[in-house]
């Protein structure tokens, strides 16, 4: 009869070390970096003065700051009704016995997640264009020429705008995430359920959403994690603009740290935002757990 072969604690050590040294190497020490250059005043050059919490106190005051702090909650909120909300009302029409092809609705349905975002960003630019772009020429084939407008010039209408690529490009990324987890549910429940008399919105709200709440859980983390840091496909719509009308948190360090060459002031921003990022995905989580249990109770 075989034995099992146990490896020993250096060999598990060694091959453990690698992954290790490397999320130190690129997570931790940029990050102890940024922090520690936050409190200096630094142009990128090999002259850096330190002002202690001089960037903190300018950061707390700095109201471009909080208006993209504003765009990025914004974009957290338009993301997780628009990407996990449309994804998991697609799996249960995916999932249904109805529906023919299922592999080919999932592949198609990932299909815009592969897809570069900076790839993405150019060609929702040549949709919203107002020359060329299928808006304006939609609107002027129909006799309404006068709706016709230049798209991302629009103060009001720019962070939906900016918002509707994010949304299309992560609704199928979170179906496959949903999906695994609805293909996990024995079917005998959902065959009981319509025993009972429950239509498909019954079943969904009150069966298939709680049975996978920790996967929701995780996909709404992800969403905000992601729509925080969000920067690439608004940099190349809209820079920011109008104006600050569609800065985000990412793209204003960029702005300051590179532009600007502040590096001082940009690394407190970035600190800035990995605080922010953890508080919101910290309160997001503590705010579903806390209702999920009232629910429970």
């Amino acid at each position: 009869m075989l034995t099992a072969i146990k490896p020993k604690k250096r060999t598990i050590l060694l091959y453990l070390l690698a992954p290790v040294a490397m999320f130190v190497f690129t997570v931790f020490v940029p990050l102890v970096t940024a922090l520690v250059y936050s409190f200096y005043e630094w142009k990128g050059g090999p002259q850096k003065t330190f002002t202690g919490l001089t960037n903190y106190i300018t950061l707390f005051h700095d109201g471009t700051f909080w208006q993209a702090f504003g765009h990025n909650i914004y974009l957290v909120v338009a993301c997780i009704i628009g990407q996990i909300g449309i994804a998991f009302i697609l799996v249960l029409m995916v999932n249904s016995r109805v529906v023919k092809l299922k592999g080919i609705h999932r592949t198609f349905g990932f299909f815009p997640s592969t897809i570069s975002a900076v790839c993405l960003g150019l060609i929702w630019n040549m949709i919203y264009h107002n020359q060329y772009g299928i808006i304006n020429w939609f609107l002027r084939t129909i006799g309404r020429p006068d709706l016709c407008k230049v798209w991302l010039n629009e103060t009001k209408l720019v962070m939906l705008l900016v918002s509707i690529p994010l949304i299309w490009q992560y609704i199928g990324y979170y179906m496959v995430i949903i999906l695994s987890a609805i293909s996990s549910i024995s079917t005998e429940i959902f065959e009981s359920a319509e025993i009972d008399g429950a239509n498909g919105i019954q079943s969904a709200l009150y069966i298939t959403l709680p049975l996978i709440k920790n996967t929701m859980l995780v996909c709404i983390t992800l969403c905000i994690a992601g729509n925080m840091k969000a920067f690439d496909n608004i940099y190349v719509m809209t820079k920011g603009g109008p104006g600050t009308a569609s800065m985000v948190m990412a793209m204003y360090g960029y702005q300051v740290s590179f532009n600007q060459s502040n590096m001082g002031y940009g690394s407190c921003i970035s600190v800035g935002i990995f605080v922010l990022s953890l508080l919101v995905i910290g309160g997001a989580q503590g705010l579903i757990k806390r209702l999920t249990r009232e629910k429970e109770a």
